[in-house]
């Protein structure tokens, strides 16, 4: 199964963090194939501007080569390209495991129902947790229903 890991991906924390979740989910389920957005070069560097409209396109294929996406809904606004790439996700009709371990109050599963309603599981593992390996074992349990799109 491959999935791409929707998250915000602009702070070194952020990026250790998806990583950190990426290997714990593969742990889960070994052969899971995880795309991470944040290790996109299209010109063999990072955030350049040059190469904006390459880096976007590799997005939209990561997500449509995807069986699901999991998508990190957390903080006090979704962050944009995350939010994006969910409606995107629900169009293609591509199923979305939202995951939300921010524990601030919101509309419905802590965000905006327009991601929550595009969501086909979520998973709500509060931040007092602080543990991957269990929030992993979470979402898996959510993709095991998902039926892979791709042989």
């Amino acid at each position: 199964m491959r999935i791409y890991l929707a998250a915000s991906l602009f702070t070194q924390i952020e990026r250790k963090w998806n990583r950190m979740l990426a290997e714990a989910l593969d742990v889960a389920m070994p052969g899971l194939e995880v795309v991470l957005p944040q290790d996109f070069k299209p010109s063999g560097k990072y955030n350049d501007d040059k190469q904006y409209g390459q880096l976007f396109k590799m997005c939209v294929n990561g997500v449509d080569s995807a069986d699901a996406v999991v998508a990190i809904l957390d903080g006090a606004e979704v962050d944009s390209g995350t939010a994006w790439e969910v409606g995107y996700a629900y169009a293609k009709d591509i199923p979305v495991v939202g995951v939300r371990t921010d524990f601030r109050p919101g509309a419905e599963h802590g965000v905006n129902i327009m991601l929550s309603r595009s969501c086909k599981y979520m998973v709500r593992d509060f931040a007092f947790q602080e543990d991957t390996t269990v929030l992993a074992k979470d979402i898996i349990r959510r993709l095991k229903k998902v039926k892979p799109r791709t042989a």
